[in-house]
């Protein structure tokens, strides 16, 4: 599977010791199988560089997959964001972009109910992530290129 990742600089050997673990499905480097989103991600810096690798998962790999936005991948988002960690070496499913996240930050502080996020999340765009949170993880991916993005 060829995925891409959108950063400010040619990433071959991916590290982990430099994220945030408060992020959807918590400490990992993050990767996409759409590569309008990975230049998107780019384009937040300066310079704009798109990685491509390929990730070839094996048996050894512990993955949780969410196929689409369920209550359970809401329930792992908000409590990815808070902190809690887990064990999975790959978590893949969407993202909670900007826009969705204010909506998980105001179910998580009373403002919106359940029923009501869902009413509002629906209609966002689809978004894919790819989270490897573990050197088992990292060490499936192949770097195969970097390009630089045009703003």
């Amino acid at each position: 599977m060829i995925i891409y990742h959108g950063s400010y600089c040619e990433i071959q050997t991916p590290l982990l010791k430099a994220v945030s673990q408060h992020k959807d499905f918590g400490r990992g480097f993050y990767c996409t199988e759409m590569l309008q989103q990975a230049e998107r991600w780019a384009k937040r810096f300066d310079p704009s560089v798109v990685n491509t690798y390929d990730f070839v998962p094996n048996s050894v790999l512990s993955v949780l997959e969410f196929d689409k936005m369920t209550e359970a991948w809401l329930d792992f988002i908000v409590e990815s964001r808070q902190g809690k960690s887990h064990n999975y070496d790959v978590v893949i499913g969407a993202m909670a972009n900007d826009q969705i996240w204010n909506y998980i930050a105001d179910f998580i502080s009373g403002v919106l109910t359940r029923e009501q996020f869902w009413v509002l999340a629906k209609f966002k765009h689809p978004t894919h992530q790819i989270a490897f949170c573990t050197q088992n993880a990292l060490d499936s991916l192949t770097f195969k290129e970097s390009r630089k993005i045009i703003p």
